[in-house]
């Protein structure tokens, strides 16, 4: 299981809460801590995230001991957050549709890729059809409603997504795609899911959640193994 917190935009500009909000997803059992480059970055905007500052958090993650990831919007976040030292990208529904290059040249790098297809929209085929590239299951509403669900594969395994990622509130959807054979779950982390700056935050777990999530998750990982 890879349990990835979304950090994103959730630090509302402040990028010293970073630090405290990386430590905290160490804290829950995170395996990702991860980002967003390349979407309201401009030098005013909430998400500015220059070449230093995706050094920085590289390095407290580094240090923190967790893996340091993030979504790349553009070309150049996508040269900035390799300069950085990331291993893996995601890429964002909204990217699959608006910049397929992008996409294609990420997975020509044989970068390990995350994908989500909440904008996707074609049950027939898949962007790109390659083992570096893992597809997550989402729907791209803010936040997702338990009715909105209704197409989570019923089996994980037997569909064309590796995972989860959750816009829901709370965390029962994630461990119910875990139960049915999700082996990626992202999900929104925040320190004040009362904060109004973005919306992500009313749709995000705090770290007590998020660690409450992943233990359950791995505790159930376990058990699915029991039986014959």
């Amino acid at each position: 299981m890879l349990y990835i917190a979304e950090i994103g935009l959730n630090y509302n500009g402040n990028f010293d809460l970073t630090y405290e909000m990386i430590r905290q997803a160490k804290h829950a059992g995170a395996d990702i801590a991860k980002f967003q480059c390349g979407w309201r970055q401009g030098k005013d905007e909430i998400n500015h995230l220059n070449p230093e500052r995706l050094l920085k958090l590289k390095r407290w993650c580094d240090y923190f001991e967790i893996e340091f990831a993030c979504s790349v919007f553009t070309q150049e976040s996508y040269a900035m957050v390799k300069e950085a030292g990331a291993t893996r990208f995601k890429i964002a529904s909204r990217t699959v549709k608006d910049d397929p290059d992008l996409v294609e040249k990420v997975v020509a790098e044989n970068r390990d890729t995350i994908i989500s297809l909440g904008m996707w929209g074609d049950e027939s085929k898949v962007p790109i059809d390659s083992s570096e590239v893992h597809y997550l299951y989402c729907k791209s509403i803010y936040p997702s409603e338990p009715w909105d669900m209704v197409e989570l594969p019923k089996n994980f395994e037997e569909s064309r997504y590796s995972g989860y990622s959750d816009h829901t509130v709370g965390i029962e959807t994630a461990l119910i795609a875990i139960v049915r054979g999700a082996k990626i779950i992202e999900k929104h982390l925040t320190l004040d899911k009362s904060d109004t700056t973005i919306r992500d935050h009313a749709l995000s777990a705090t770290p007590e959640e998020f660690g409450q999530m992943v233990r359950l998750g791995r505790d159930i990982e376990k058990k699915l193994s029991l039986g014959v």
